[in-house]
């Protein structure tokens, strides 16, 4: 299903008494995201801040055009769209796969991206500091931090004796997350499985297999195909009573175990600052890609009483949420 939402286009249509011009139209940054909106309320009043930091405010001098794709085949239709829309720039914030579409059909429009890979080894730039072409926007560190979050669930879940990491085979990094995680499980004399969905019922059988035998935990991989169903696996960690480590807050916050990541409504405030310095004139290929420094753990002490587990003080003095 598509959806669209055009929110507070504002063009002039009427000319002045005093003026024989009319007003320009108001531009437009189409907002392209893989994924349905009703979770994303305040990812969007983020990106929306960012703009106007930088003098954009929707309703008075910019329009947003939102296209949410419930499905990944989706994407490219809906980026196609933005560009018949000609859009002054396209954001595909958290998403790889949708700024891959965006780039297959964005011609020049500029794009603003925040991506989980290495946008250099995706081919989206040049190099971080100059990005050249139409492209930049934010490094999201996700891959990097595989092996951090593997260490904080063996912290977490100190019984634990199998580790499993789930991934999306469909995704471009995946790859780098599988390799990432493994160079942390040997640093910590550690064995991971990997398990791959990139459907509702290959994730409810990865949590099904994990359980048949007891002492699993697993770490889920980045990727917005997860994210947007985060009510359904942290339902299916706890039914398995299987220990998880999530990428983001979102999962903690839907009952999850415990989440180490990047913070995801920094990083589409800062999507929404690049956009507008865009609209203000500024290139994509002269501003560098930057990487998320903002990261936060959050604890639901809740989630690990049901599964026996005691979070160590260590982790809870540093942790910057802890859900009663």
């Amino acid at each position: 299903m598509k959806r669209r939402e055009f929110i507070g286009f504002v063009g002039a249509a009427t000319i002045a008494p005093f003026s024989a011009r009319a007003q320009q139209p108001a531009p437009a940054v189409g907002f392209l995201y893989a994924g349905p909106p009703e979770p994303n309320g305040k990812r969007v009043a983020a990106f929306r801040k960012g703009l106007g930091d930088t003098g954009y405010v929707e309703g008075r001098n910019v329009a947003i055009e939102f296209r949410w794709a419930e499905k990944e085949e989706q994407l490219l239709e809906l980026a196609a769209d933005l560009v018949r829309q000609r859009v002054a720039v396209i954001a595909t914030p958290v998403s790889t796969q949708a700024t891959l579409a965006a780039k297959a059909a964005a011609g020049t429009t500029p794009i603003v991206f925040a991506v989980g890979g290495d946008p250099v080894a995706l081919r989206l730039v040049a190099s971080l500091n100059r990005p050249g072409g139409n492209i930049t926007g934010i490094s999201i560190l996700n891959v990097e931090l595989m092996p951090k979050r593997l260490g904080l669930l063996r912290e977490m879940a100190p019984q634990a004796t199998r580790f499993g990491v789930l991934v999306n085979p469909e995704t471009a990094f995946t790859p780098a997350v599988v390799k990432s995680v493994q160079a942390g499980a040997q640093a910590l004399g550690l064995q991971v499985e990997v398990f791959r969905a990139s459907t509702e019922a290959e994730i409810e059988a990865s949590f099904a297999d994990i359980s048949k035998r007891p002492g699993g935990a697993l770490l889920l991989g980045p990727d917005a195909f997860f994210t947007s169903r985060s009510a359904l696996i942290t339902a299916l960690a706890a039914r398995h009573s299987i220990p998880t480590m999530y990428v983001i807050r979102e999962f903690a916050a839907a009952g999850g175990l415990i989440s180490y990541g990047p913070d995801i409504v920094n990083i589409c405030e800062q999507v929404g600052a690049y956009a507008g310095r865009i609209l203000a004139g500024e290139k994509p290929a002269d501003l560098p890609v930057v990487q998320s420094a903002k990261f936060e753990m959050v604890i639901n002490l809740k989630a690990a009483k049901a599964l026996g587990l005691s979070a160590p003080p260590t982790l809870l003095a540093t942790a910057d949420e802890v859900i009663e």
